[in-house]
C-alpha cells in the first residue's frame, strides 16, 4: 500500500514539466489523481505518460484554461459534481510571458494564471477540503492539504498600484517574480484563514527545472541557464509531493520549502499586512457573472 492509498489529489498545470512530475509522484504513492490541463487532448496524453511510468495509476482529467475565471468556474463544478471532498490541492499551474496580453476578463495574463487562479480555484474548493479534512480525522489520517507551487522572490515587492505589469515597459522579469512574491503571501492567508480547520497550506520553491515548456515563450539566457544548471522534473518535484503526503508536515502550514527545509519569507513575504492587501485586491478582480 502506498503513504497516499484513498486519497484524492488535484494537480493544476498536470500536462508537463514539473507539476506532471508531481501527479505521477503522487499516483505512484496510490493517490487517486485529478490531472489538470488546459484541453482535454493535453490532459489524456499526459495521463498516457503518466500511466508509461506508473502502471495501474488511478488518474481522472479535468480541461482548465487557468487564465479564464469561467472555465475555473466551470472546472471547478464539474470537479464537485462528481466529488463530494478533495485531500490534496497542488497549485502547479504557471506561465512565463515575453509579451503582455490581456485575457477575457480584462487582466493581465501572467497576474491572471499565476495569481488570480490560485486564488479562485482554492476558494471555490474550500468545501472540498474542508470535507476532506473532517473525513481524515476520524481514522486519523492527515487532513487536508494545499500546495503552492511559488519560489524565492528575491528582493521583489509588490507594486499594488500596477499588480498586472500595466505602466512601464513589459518583461517577464518585471511581471513573473512579483506573482511568486504574491503566491508565497496567499499562501500564508489562506494558512491564517484556514487555522484550526484541519486544512493546511504551504508553497514550495522547487529551484530551476530543466527542460520543460514553461520557458518556451521567453527563451534567451534564462532558459538556457534553466536547461543547464536544472534538475530534472522528477527530482524537482520531490518537496511537494512531501508536503502533500507525508505525516511530517501534516500540521504544518503557512510555510515556504525548499529540498524539505523551511524558507524564510524576507521583505514583504514577512508582512501581513501585505497579505491581506493582496487578499483584497484579488477579491476585487473576481468576475462574478
Amino acid at each position: 500500500m502506498g503513504s497516499m492509498d484513498g486519497r484524492l489529489v488535484l494537480v493544476t498545470g498536470a500536462t508537463g514539466g514539473l507539476a506532471k512530475a508531481v501527479a505521477a509522484g503522487l499516483a505512484r504513492e496510490g493517490a487517486a489523481v485529478v490531472v489538470v490541463g488546459r484541453s482535454m487532448d493535453r490532459t489524456e496524453e499526459a495521463m498516457d505518460a503518466i500511466r508509461t511510468q506508473v502502471p495501474g495509476a488511478r488518474l481522472e482529467p479535468l480541461a482548465c484554461d487557468l487564465s479564464v475565471q469561467s472555465s475555473i468556474r466551470s472546472a471547478a463544478s464539474d470537479f464537485l459534481s462528481r466529488h463530494e471532498r478533495l485531500d490534496v490541492l497542488v497549485n502547479a499551474a504557471g506561465v512565463f510571458r515575453k509579451e503582455r496580453h490581456v485575457t477575457p476578463d480584462g487582466l493581465e495574463l501572467t497576474f491572471a494564471t499565476n495569481v488570480m487562479a490560485y486564488f479562485l480555484l482554492t476558494n471555490l474548493l474550500l468545501d472540498a477540503l474542508q470535507r476532506g479534512a473532517d473525513a481524515a480525522r476520524p481514522a486519523g489520517t492527515p487532513g487536508a492539504r494545499i500546495v503552492n507551487v511559488a519560489s524565492r522572490y528575491g528582493n521583489t515587492s509588490l507594486n499594488f498600484d500596477d499588480l498586472q505589469t500595466a505602466t512601464g515597459k513589459y518583461s517577464f522579469l518585471r511581471s513573473t517574480p512579483p506573482t511568486m512574491l504574491a503566491r508565497v503571501l496567499l499562501t500564508q492567508e489562506f494558512a491564517e484563514r484556514l487555522r484550526g480547520t484541519g486544512v493546511v497550506a504551504n508553497a514550495v520553491h522547487p529551484g530551476l527545472v530543466k527542460n520543460t515548456a514553461l520557458l518556451q515563450d521567453v527563451g534567451g539566457p534564462f532558459r538556457w541557464i534553466t536547461n543547464t544548471f536544472g534538475v530534472p522534473a522528477g527530482k524537482a518535484a520531490d518537496t511537494a509531493i512531501w508536503l502533500a503526503g507525508s505525516p511530517e508536515t501534516a500540521h504544518v502550514s503557512g510555510k515556504l520549502w525548499a529540498k524539505r527545509k523551511e524558507l524564510p519569507t524576507p521583505g514583504m513575504g514577512s508582512d501581513p499586512g501585505a497579505r491581506k492587501r493582496l487578499w483584497e485586491a484579488c477579491t476585487s478582480l473576481i468576475k462574478h457573472s
